[in-house]
């Protein structure tokens, strides 16, 4: 049988968008969380399996997600791909996961992406940076005879290594019609960075002042969704879910 909410979005322009960096599951609410939990970036913990359901609650309700800080299944997961999991617990017909650090059985660090529409293509690069483990998941959509790109990306703490990420990811974008840029771009939207990717490509931000970091007292607005001029944007938010350090952002947009 075919999935009805597949089904309902294949027959609409009007697209629900969701990114969120998830911390693998980790539940943190304070900064001593970071000291006092540390140990389960490691080994699992039954709460992970929790907050993953939280999760998939969550972005049940939404088209397109893009995930961050995902693990694709190792000893910290109990050897479960939590994007998989996420996909079948929420009903989405179509998944993929970018492992951008391998550490073998104790980590597999993963950019993830969740959809309801099938991509005609997926393409995984990965970005610059004199530490590895950064990359760039592009997905291409053909919604109603409309060609749609939607890039998932993490970006470096450091910000020389973000500026040569976000030229990188200028040049793909430049190729692309109608795009979708998700992230936790780990920069705001006053910065350097981000002025040149607003300079440099066709994308915009139609909030900026919604902070998502860190989830139990925002301050800093480092997780976006940015859209090409073409896409009109209906509605913008931050929720307050409580399982990761950052927040999520939501996105309703309707392509013409």
């Amino acid at each position: 049988m075919k999935d009805t909410a597949k089904s309902k979005a294949e027959q609409s322009n009007h697209l629900r968008l969701l990114s969120y960096n998830i911390q693998g599951g980790i539940e943190t609410r304070a900064y001593h969380h970071y000291f006092m939990r540390s140990w389960q970036h490691l080994l699992p913990h039954p709460r992970k399996q929790e907050n993953l359901d939280k999760v998939a609650n969550l972005i049940s309700q939404y088209d397109i997600v893009a995930l961050q800080e995902t693990d694709a299944g190792s000893l910290r997961t109990g050897f479960m791909n939590q994007t998989e999991y996420l996909a079948k617990k929420a009903h989405f017909p179509f998944w993929f996961d970018q492992v951008n650090r391998n550490i073998g059985k104790l980590a597999q660090h993963s950019n993830s992406l969740l959809c309801r529409h099938n991509p005609h293509s997926v393409i995984e690069h990965k970005l610059p940076g004199l530490i590895p483990g950064r990359g760039v998941l592009m997905a291409k959509f053909n919604i109603l005879n409309q060609e749609l790109a939607v890039i998932v990306a993490h970006l470096a703490l450091g910000r020389q290594a973000r500026m040569g990420q976000l030229e990188f990811i200028s040049e793909l974008i430049k190729q692309e019609e109608h795009v979708v840029l998700m992230g936790d771009l780990n920069c705001e939207s006053d910065s350097k960075e981000m002025k040149y990717l607003f300079k440099k490509t066709h994308l915009n931000e139609s909030e900026q002042s919604q902070h998502t970091f860190p989830s139990w007292q925002p301050k800093r607005n480092i997780d976006h969704i940015l859209v090409s001029r073409d896409v009109k944007v209906t509605k913008v938010n931050v929720l307050p879910h409580g399982v990761s350090d950052h927040l999520p952002v939501a996105m309703d947009i309707e392509l013409k």
